[in-house]
């Protein structure tokens, strides 16, 4: 599924980080999964051997974005199924 989210992290109680994340990809929508398009995919080159979720911010996603325009890494295989 791709959404938009907010994450916050607590490092301690008076620092915390807040990331933006803009896109969050999960491999169990996916009609791809366990496919020779699912070892072929963006996600699956990120997170190894048994993909779940990526989660990009909108800075992340440009740089993949450039990487997969000049053949650097596999692009995004994700289709969404209809159930």
């Amino acid at each position: 599924m791709m959404s938009h989210a907010s994450c916050k992290v607590t490092v301690d109680e008076r620092y915390e980080m807040t990331k933006e994340i803009e896109v969050s990809i999960s491999c169990d929508d996916c009609v791809r999964r366990g496919t020779p398009d699912c070892e072929d995919c963006l996600v699956s080159f990120v997170l190894g051997e048994t993909p779940g979720q990526l989660e990009m911010t909108g800075d992340d996603a440009h740089v993949v974005e450039l990487f997969c325009s000049q053949g650097m890494i596999p692009r995004l295989r994700y289709q969404r199924s209809s159930s």
